[in-house]
């Protein structure tokens, strides 16, 4: 329901900045009009109780790999991306980067290609895309392929210039070991999202590439040079540098929830700790194995592994990272939703001074374990 008058009572509103408690909130015309003392509403349109649920803007990941059974890199085709964007939609989710994993050019090519065309074709949820990898270290190469991560070549370099020029936000994960500070440079001053991320760089080297243009980090302690006492490593410059903002996947399987606690309390601002779901094919299914470029991986307990036990993606929704946050590491929960919302969303080019819309927004439940659209809700 999108037209006329629909206010929620007896919940919370998270606006993208901080909770409203005590109000009833009311959309007009599909657009929230007010505010109002929640014993103070009136009986016009459509009243619904939320029962101590939360309000909020739909959730933004910036790293889905797959969903709905399928995987970007198995078919990168248009029809794939609409497919797995329906899927995180039905899990709260209104804008999204599809991911390739490290492929072959081919597949990179292709996978440009349909994401420029599904942007185009207005496929719903769609932001762009998210390429990591093949740019990347062997030695922290995780799941990704071995014999695909190669060093950027000036071709590549131009490809990616003119895929920025096509896409609302062109991320693309590499590796100090594989890029060069002049390429990050020309890279950053195309308008790309460059992360760094399955690198072993030192901190010092990972200081160098954000002063020339790297803005994020993927996968906060995963597949990266950790911090220890001496060297700190790409984690220790996403945490100490403020310019760079980092994604983190909150299962507590890839990242205990103490590190989590003490990472969150150490980040240097501007720059934020952000969620991803790095979200693989079994995202919205029930399905309990899939493949990835003719390797086997087993969902188990939460966990997505290969044969061998190396982690390959995550089995996790935004809501369930967010439950995480709060309930296991103690993140204030107005900070966890901005997490999953606002500061993706400012990566994005997302200002935040639209009006909140009803067809854009979710309710979450009060104990933090189920979302859905409010216009399902009509």
């Amino acid at each position: 329901m999108t037209s006329g008058v629909v206010t929620f009572r007896n919940g919370t509103l998270f606006d993208g900045t901080r909770l409203q408690f005590g109000q009833a909130i009311v959309f007009r015309e599909g657009a929230l009009a007010a505010l109002v003392p929640d014993d103070q509403v009136r009986n016009e349109g459509q009243v619904i109780d939320l029962n101590g649920d939360i309000i909020s803007p739909g959730y933004v990941d910036l790293q889905v790999n797959g969903g709905d059974g399928v995987m970007f890199n198995d078919d990168p085709s248009v029809a794939t991306i609409r497919r797995i964007a329906g899927a995180h939609r039905k899990l709260g989710v209104v804008s999204l980067l599809p991911t390739l994993i490290t492929d072959t050019p081919e597949k990179t090519r292709a996978a440009v290609e349909a994401a420029i065309q599904a942007v185009r074709d207005g496929v719903q949820g769609v932001a762009g895309l998210h390429l990591e990898g093949p740019h990347l270290s062997v030695e922290r190469k995780g799941a990704h392929d071995a014999d695909l991560i190669r060093p950027m070549q000036d071709s590549d370099l131009e490809a990616l210039i003119a895929a920025a020029a096509e896409l609302p936000c062109l991320k693309v994960t590499l590796a100090p070991e594989a890029v060069t500070k002049e390429q990050v440079r020309s890279l950053f001053e195309a308008g790309v999202l460059v992360s760094l991320g399955h690198s072993n760089a030192d901190f010092a080297t990972c200081q160098h590439y954000a002063a020339a243009g790297a803005r994020c980090v993927t996968h906060l302690f995963n597949a990266m040079s950790q911090l220890g006492n001496r060297e700190p490593g790409l984690v220790g410059s996403a945490l100490a540098n403020g310019s760079l903002s980092a994604g983190l996947i909150a299962d507590s399987i890839h990242v205990h929830p103490e590190v989590i606690r003490a990472a969150w309390a150490a980040k240097t601002a501007p720059g934020q700790i952000f969620l991803v779901s790095d979200a693989m094919a079994v995202a919205g299914t029930d399905q309990t194995e899939f493949e990835l470029e003719g390797r086997r991986i087993t969902r188990t307990d939460g966990r997505l592994t290969l044969d061998d036990g190396t982690l390959a993606g995550a089995d996790l929704d935004l809501t369930t990272a967010i439950q995480v946050l709060v309930t296991q590491v103690g993140v204030p929960l107005q900070d966890a939703l901005a997490a999953a919302t606002t500061y993706p969303g400012q990566l994005l080019g997302q200002s935040g001074s639209q009006p909140l819309r009803f067809d854009a927004m979710i309710r979450i439940s009060a104990d933090l374990d189920a979302c859905d659209w409010l216009p399902a809700l009509g």
